[in-house]
């Protein structure tokens, strides 16, 4: 179902060109929120997984699963580095995008730092963070390298508490489907493209 028209005399991002990068931990519904808000939108938008992206290396993959170290974390700052020049080139064609990553509001050159060099500044960074139940629920549908302990779950879930406070546009998606996450997503970047949060 397309996006709800803008309140009248508010900005359309529904049919404006720009770059979302959807913050958030483990099974809060990153990847699907992203897909479905790219697949419903009015002008041309591409959704940008970093997930995806680290995993084009195959022989010699760094899973940081089996314990983060200096080849893993290089494998990530070179994903990121591929989708910020991915989104560069969507957004010179014209083509809006959605990137998603696991940023942590402790590591700000690594994070918004690094994406906001990677992408340009006019990046629109959006954070969601429904309760520890629900992605603890989320995780547990998982499959593969994606899925992660429990432990590590409520860690990487504690860390991301760090974005209140922040001044970045925070949903909690918890009681939210895919569609109705979507239809929230575009309010709050209608009052981000109308005013622009301090990052």
């Amino acid at each position: 179902m397309p996006s709800p028209p803008p309140a009248p005399g508010g900005p359309d991002p529904a049919a404006t060109t720009l770059a979302v990068l959807l913050i958030g931990p483990a099974g809060a519904g990153k990847t699907s929120v992203a897909k479905y808000w790219a697949d419903h939108r009015r002008v041309p938008t591409a959704h940008i997984s970093l997930d995806d992206v680290r995993e084009w290396v195959r022989a010699g993959f760094a899973d940081p699963q089996s314990g983060w170290n200096d080849h893993s974390e290089a494998q990530y700052r070179l994903a990121r580095r591929t989708c910020g020049f991915a989104a560069r080139n969507f957004l010179a064609n014209g083509i809006s995008c959605i990137l998603d990553d696991a940023v942590f509001p402790d590591r700000p050159v690594v994070g918004l730092g690094g994406w906001k060099r990677h992408v340009g500044p006019g990046l629109l960074p959006v954070v969601l963070l429904p309760g520890l139940e629900i992605v603890l629920e989320r995780n547990a549908e998982r499959s593969g390298n994606r899925r992660l302990t429990d432990e590590e779950v409520a860690r990487i879930h504690g860390r991301m508490a760090g974005w209140y406070g922040s001044g970045l546009p925070i949903i909690d998606n918890s009681q939210l489907d895919v569609p109705g996450t979507a239809r929230v997503l575009d309010e709050v970047l209608a009052r981000s493209i109308a005013s622009p949060p301090k990052w």
